[in-house]
């Protein structure tokens, strides 16, 4: 469906106006003017079954007073004439969207009409959680303005996502599924959750199920396991955008200021084909600690205020933590999918070094892969960057990858443990210890 062809939603907003200028005037509505209003509900209610309206109202269970409200605050941007009549009916508000005072005047609500809307726009309510409206309003004569996800979804006007969203770094993907070494459990794991992102609008549509968020996936394990890297592969294979939160950029000394952030944050990924990446989610979402002064108290305000905006974001969210039980336990209702990266195995160390050497570099005879892969304890992590690191110690010296490059490449990343290293743990590399290294 073209956004032309929810013409019938503007009219009858259109006239539902009218209908305000004349009792605000004392006047009566005449019984063609009744009838005009019939007509077009039974358009709106038509126009309703189909997409783009069908899709999100099953996906977000929007009533009938939730449609409602989105197109009287979405009018205004069909119909320009809408909203200067919205400004003429609120007059000391400088706006053309509409209050839910407004609201209530122009959908002819009684008093339990008036509770049920003051419901409808509470925290936790579906319209809240579908990312249609940009904000709540504080207060009933605040105007409620929609999203940059209800422009795209309804008007197609919404601009293009930005190359970062304020808070994100965006991630250009350059893993691909193939280059995944994991074991099979983990791939399955990973697949379930591209299975979530491309079937959700099938399994709503379709089936009837009601999945107002997500997905939200949790991979966990030691550090550089490949968690980073497998986000960036499902993003490669989905072909979205992968945006690394940095919670440098949203955190605020200044109360209220970091809510804002993460307003700005969500309601700019809203609708947007892109994946949220929390990296080291335990230090984003530690466990709330006692409250012991006013800032601790902020603090704990912050994360609850964090914990549902993922959860009311339609959209992937990935975490990655290397220490899972610093997660707050009550954000672990809200992962649809738990992955768990091990340390590799041997022979997953043995396929990393194979694929993570270039391909052209030359190695010298004494190299010996299976043997160097299955002695020595590295991450995948620590062995693409060993892998580079040799090969760049071998172009310096002008010839082939030797060991003497390996072994000055793995003491390397060893040496970024800050710890003392002791020359046994290079195994099989020991005798290629490069000189006038500490050791032993």
């Amino acid at each position: 469906m073209s956004p032309s062809s929810l013409s019938p939603e503007w009219q009858r907003i259109d006239l539902l106006c009218g209908f305000i200028q004349k009792t605000r005037q004392g006047l009566g509505i005449d019984g063609d003017q009744k009838q005009m209003l019939i007509r077009l509900q039974h358009q709106v209610r038509a126009v309703r079954r189909q997409l783009p309206w069908e899709e999100l109202i099953q996906v977000h269970g929007l009533s009938d007073l939730d449609q409602d409200i989105i197109a009287c605050v979405l009018a205004p941007e069909a119909r320009s004439r809408v909203g200067w009549r919205y400004q003429e009916f609120q007059p000391g508000i400088a706006s053309a969207y509409p209050t839910p005072a407004l609201l209530q005047e122009l959908l002819f609500l009684d008093e339990p009409g008036t509770a049920l809307l003051n419901t409808r726009l509470g925290a936790g309510a579906p319209i809240v959680r579908s990312g249609l409206l940009a904000e709540l309003p504080a207060g009933t004569y605040r105007p409620l303005l929609p999203s940059d996800k209800a422009r795209r979804l309804l008007l197609g006007q919404a601009p293009l996502a930005p190359a970062s969203p304020p808070g994100t770094v965006a991630i250009q993907p350059s893993a691909r599924w193939e280059d995944l070494v994991l074991p099979k459990y983990c791939l399955r794991k990973l697949q379930e959750f591209l299975l979530w992102i491309t079937h959700k609008s099938y399994v709503v549509r379709q089936w009837g199920a009601y999945v107002p968020s997500g997905p939200v996936a949790l991979f966990t394990g030691p550090s550089g396991t490949g968690k980073t890297f497998a986000a960036e592969a499902i993003a490669g294979e989905m072909g979205l955008r992968l945006y690394r939160v940095d919670l440098g950029l949203l955190v605020s000394k200044y109360i209220g200021e970091t809510e804002k952030n993460l307003n700005a944050l969500f309601e700019a990924v809203a609708g947007s084909d892109g994946i949220l990446l929390f990296d080291e989610a335990d230090s984003l979402f530690g466990k709330r600690g006692d409250i012991k002064d006013a800032r601790d108290r902020y603090a704990n305000m912050e994360v609850s205020h964090l914990l549902t905006r993922i959860e009311r974001h339609d959209g992937p969210c990935i975490l990655t933590s290397n220490l899972r039980h610093h997660l707050d336990p009550a954000f672990a209702r809200r992962f649809q999918i738990v992955v768990e990266f091990p340390k590799a195995a041997a022979a997953a160390r043995i396929l990393l070094w194979r694929k993570y050497l270039p391909p052209r570099a030359p190695l010298a005879g004494e190299v010996d892969l299976d043997l160097i892969g299955a002695a020595i304890d590295l991450t995948p992590g620590q062995i693409r960057n060993a892998a580079l690191h040799a090969a760049f110690l071998a172009a310096g010296d002008g010839m082939p990858i030797a060991l003497k490059h390996i072994a000055g490449a793995v003491w390397n990343e060893f040496a970024k443990e800050g710890r003392e290293i002791m020359r046994s743990k290079l195994g099989p590399l020991a005798a290629h210890h490069p000189q006038g290294e500490k050791d032993d």
